[in-house]
């Protein structure tokens, strides 16, 4: 069991209101006045404080939170490190730009890259600000360094939403309805889906690589882009062996293999890397969300000999590596071995796989529960097939919402229910959000 890092908010969910309460709601009625409407808010909710696995909205209610931002507060909200790094650094300076005038903190949190990313070749990083912007830049690096310009992306990915990442992105709506259109030169394959397509690892890879070398021609492809545990598209783990195979393939064509472990990486599935769980090392790994606790940061970390490839002034970026998210990414790395949190997503994760296999046997909409460490989920399906059930998912958020836990959905389909609690959450507090998830299933089935 791990003490949560939150006391002056209290530990324990607690609604005094409705849910959306009355500030709320009010506060809602600016939104729509004011922001544009192509931005949707999942929670209604507006939040005032945050320590720990609690959120405080405008009225008081303390909600438990389920979902860490998208996987970004991985170590917590308003953890002490984080917080007085980054008030440390902003009474220092707030910015310079690295490409001007550096500073140690970028070239710290480079370092570090260069030491937690698999492998232990000679590695270079470079510092931006989104996971939208790194995938950009990773692309560049690999079609740059190899000569080539075709980019192999898979089934059900989400990469982001600028013109380039909408491209690798697969789901149309609503990442790309009628934006195009988009970047060429990008080639989409079958993930490896145990659930849906029964393959071993092995055999989704045959399929993918002859579709690659048939469709496209290995000696044309720059990059092979995968997330090891896809985030949006469902939480997708792909068979044992499915992705050692396609990093040998990598290896033998001269395709650089680039990880996006921008959701899966950072302890969340209890190693530093998702991609370690099976010995991989990519040529390139791409991180944000959890790298800096809640600050915008993002890094590119690849083979010297791919890195150094680009030309003088060929990377960059104003605000990239910025010195205040530089500090808050060395005291999320520092609380993160500190409080051994890649350990305690591993015990999560076996608390959470547990109960849920529980909640299976139960009920008859659960097709699938999986995921590794604190990057959980359960796919939703029409009882007694595998026809996604995104009309349950949706239910069962908003029974969760009503409630006071965050809860999110994904998945292709909309189908699919992910869980990614703060590492620091407590048995207790983990218990209880399981509880009013196990009801909201209970509730439409």
């Amino acid at each position: 069991m791990v003490s949560s890092l939150e006391s002056a908010v209290g530990e324990r969910r607690h609604l005094v209101t409705e849910i959306p309460g009355p500030n709320s709601r009010a506060l809602h009625e600016r939104r729509l006045a004011a922001v544009s409407s192509g931005l949707t808010v999942g929670f209604p909710v507006y939040i005032d404080r945050a320590e720990g696995a609690i959120l405080v909205d405008v009225d008081g209610n303390r909600l438990l939170d389920m979902g860490s931002g998208i996987a970004v507060t991985s170590v917590g909200h308003a953890v002490p490190a984080v917080v007085e790094a980054v008030s440390n650094q902003v009474a220092h300076f707030t910015h310079t730009c690295f490409m001007v005038t550096p500073y140690e903190g970028y070239v710290e949190v480079c370092e570090e890259l260069n030491s937690l990313t698999p492998g232990t070749h000679d590695k270079r990083t470079a510092l931006f600000n989104s996971g939208a912007e790194a995938i950009e830049n990773a692309v560049k690096v690999a079609r740059l360094a190899t000569g080539r310009s075709a980019v192999v992306v898979f089934e059900h990915a989400y990469h982001g939403r600028t013109n380039l990442t909408m491209a690798l992105t697969a789901k149309n709506m609503p990442y790309k309805d009628r934006f195009g259109p988009f970047a060429p030169e990008v080639y989409r394959v079958p993930m490896s889906y145990p659930f849906r397509d029964g393959l071993s690892g092995a055999e989704a890879a045959a399929r993918a690589i002859s579709i690659i070398e048939t469709d496209v021609g290995s000696r044309n492809v720059a990059a092979l882009l995968i997330e090891p545990i896809q985030g949006e598209g469902g939480f997708v783990v792909p068979a044992d062996g499915f992705l050692p195979a396609l990093s040998r393939w990598t290896s033998d064509n001269g395709v650089v293999f680039i990880a996006d472990e921008i959701q899966s990486g950072f302890g969340r599935t209890g190693q530093w890397f998702a991609v370690e769980h099976e010995g991989v090392v990519p040529d390139v790994v791409t991180t944000a969300k959890g790298l800096a606790g809640g600050m915008p940061l993002a890094g590119v970390t690849g083979r010297v000999e791919l890195m150094n490839a680009v030309h003088e002034g060929g990377l960059g970026g104003t605000y990239g590596g910025n010195p205040v998210a530089a500090a808050a990414a060395l005291a999320t790395i520092a609380t993160l071995r500190d409080r051994d949190l890649l350990a305690r997503a591993r015990a999560l994760g076996e608390i959470m796989l547990a109960s849920l296999h529980q909640l299976q046997r139960d009920v008859t909409i659960i097709g699938d529960v999986r995921g590794r460490g604190a990057m959980v989920a359960l796919e939703l399906v029409e009882p007694g097939s595998k026809t996604p059930h995104p009309r349950a998912a949706k239910a069962v958020v908003a029974y969760c919402q009503q409630q006071g836990v965050v809860a999110l959905a994904c998945g292709t389909d909309g189908n699919v229910i992910r869980l990614l609690p703060p590492l620091v959450i407590t048995d207790e507090q983990l218990a209880d959000g399981l509880g009013v998830l196990g009801a909201a299933v209970r509730s439409v089935q």
